[in-house]
């Protein structure tokens, strides 16, 4: 596959979050065979720390760390207003766990063990979707829904909604297909780039997060077509 570099032909920077060093040094390998530049930290306020230093395209970060957790390391990012992807590691696969690193603005998430290939493959699609959502230079806007595929902006209304790189790429694909009833296939396929291994569920997890943002103490826009997929449209229609 070709490899993926900055817009400047850089490397690309990825800030690699776990206090396991044996699976450290694998992760750096496998990444460095991309191409990619690592950098690693084994504590949570160590990868604050590298993370406004180093500024990262991407991040990969384990939900248990010695000090304070992956959950509250997200959050604080976030509120610097930084969008950069973020997926996480967990021990743990229940659906309260995942709900939890979704609702705090992360990417995706990956359960321990886990292939290095898939890692790389997951991290590669949410770079390729972070590049287009700033490449685009359009804007979107059904009902009083807007969405700026350039500067990033999301507004309900004139209220600002601030999404996670893949809410963004979610609104913006039910955006570009108003009225238009989509599977979870489809949404699976343009979305995620790759094959979640059947995962059809993080589909709903994620619109059950979007409609949270979007359609929270307003008129619904996001439906359930049931049996189908799912469709938006302004509350007009």
């Amino acid at each position: 596959m070709p490899r993926l570099t900055r817009p400047d032909g850089s490397p690309i920077r990825v800030l690699f979050v776990d206090d396991e060093a044996t699976l450290t040094q694998l992760v750096s390998l496998a990444l460095g065979y991309e191409g990619w530049t690592v950098d690693v930290a084994a504590t949570g306020r160590e990868a604050l720390a590298r993370f406004r230093d180093g500024r990262p395209d991407v991040v990969v970060l384990d939900v248990m760390l010695p000090d304070i957790d992956g959950i509250s390391v997200l959050k604080q990012v976030r509120t610097l207003g930084e969008s950069t992807p973020v997926l996480f590691l967990t021990a743990r696969d229940s659906v309260d766990d995942r709900i939890i690193g979704l609702t705090a603005g992360g990417d995706d998430y990956m359960t321990k063990p886990f292939s290095l290939e898939e890692l790389v493959a997951r991290l590669r699609a949410l770079l390729r979707r972070s590049a287009a959502a700033a490449d685009e230079g359009s804007r979107l806007v059904v009902g009083d829904l807007e969405l700026d595929e350039g500067s990033y902006d999301v507004l309900r209304g004139g209220d600002r909604i601030s999404l996670s790189t893949t809410e963004f790429e979610l609104l913006r694909y039910l955006m570009r297909n108003p009225r238009r009833v989509l599977t979870r296939t489809q949404i699976l396929d343009r979305v995620w780039n790759y094959d979640f291994a059947g995962k059809q569920s993080i589909v709903d997890l994620y619109i059950s997060y979007l409609r949270k943002k979007v359609d929270a103490g307003r008129r619904p826009m996001i439906h359930t077509v049931r049996g189908a997929g799912y469709l938006l449209r302004a509350p007009s229609d």
